[in-house]
């Protein structure tokens, strides 16, 4: 299905690895023309020239999204933007006790001020040049509150709460503000966190598969691509009715239940 995609300037936060990365790939494959966004500039020319080996227009800006004034100098530096993927940030594991201040504020700083600061900057220069798009990737802690997620389930929930917000009237602006929200997806961050439970309660990180995907839909976790093209898809001009919505792709685990 041709997206209508062609020409498009997309700005991916978080976009050197990961779901971003496959968004990334995904928006090149439709003939976008992408912009990576990340804090390691190593890791961003390795993902620029990966991309770039594909062909197609590719570059990449290295900026820390969780200082202050990084959200409006970015969106200066790429004001024709028609599409920002928000996508920046991995909020710490761990409960109440054991994400303290400092590691909460770090976290929230990037994924939830990052989010919104950039977010009200890019709004600004989208506004009234329609179709323009702007997409936040969260996460299923918004729905399925986990005692062990104590700091990422309301970090979630309150970037659903942003996207419904927005999403009440920026379609009238020629912005439609919507999100995905990922279950389990095997990027390498999802792999070293079960890798140190496997080390922590089996003594041997090559066992962590054991008991952590069983419950899992098909018993495996999705692959990045299969978030990357529900993302691509609802930026397109075919989901042009879709605005303030929040879609999960977790193969169904959300309403499985595991207690009969």
């Amino acid at each position: 299905m041709d997206l209508g995609l062609a020409g498009r300037r997309v700005l991916i936060t978080g976009g050197s690895q990961g779901i971003g990365f496959a968004i990334a790939e995904g928006f090149l494959a439709e003939g976008c023309e992408i912009t990576l966004v990340a804090r390691d500039q190593s890791r961003l020319d390795e993902a620029i020239a990966t991309l770039g080996a594909q062909g197609g227009k590719v570059d990449g800006i290295a900026i820390d999204l969780s200082k202050r004034g990084a959200a409006e100098e970015l969106a200066a530096a790429r004001p024709d933007t028609d599409i920002l993927v928000n996508n920046a940030g991995a909020v710490p594991i761990g409960d109440i006790f054991e994400v303290d201040e400092d590691k909460w504020r770090e976290g929230w700083d990037l994924k939830v001020f990052g989010y919104v600061n950039l977010t009200r900057a890019m709004y600004a220069r989208m506004r009234g040049k329609p179709p323009k798009v702007i997409l936040n990737i969260l996460g299923t802690g918004a729905d399925k509150p986990q005692w062990r997620y104590a700091c990422g389930t309301p970090a979630n929930i309150s970037l659903v709460g942003l996207t419904r917000a927005l999403g009440g009237r920026s379609i009238d602006d020629g912005v439609r503000v919507v999100a995905v929200s990922p279950g389990a997806v095997e990027t390498e961050r999802w792999k070293n966190i079960h890798k140190k439970r496997a080390r922590e309660n089996l003594g041997d990180e090559a066992r962590w598969r054991e008991g952590l995907i069983q419950d899992q839909p098909l018993g495996r976790a999705a692959q990045p691509a299969e978030v990357a093209n529900v993302a691509v898809f609802l930026a397109s001009d075919r989901a042009s009715w879709v605005c303030g919505e929040t879609v999960v792709v977790d193969g169904g685990r959300l309403y499985r239940e595991n207690w009969f």
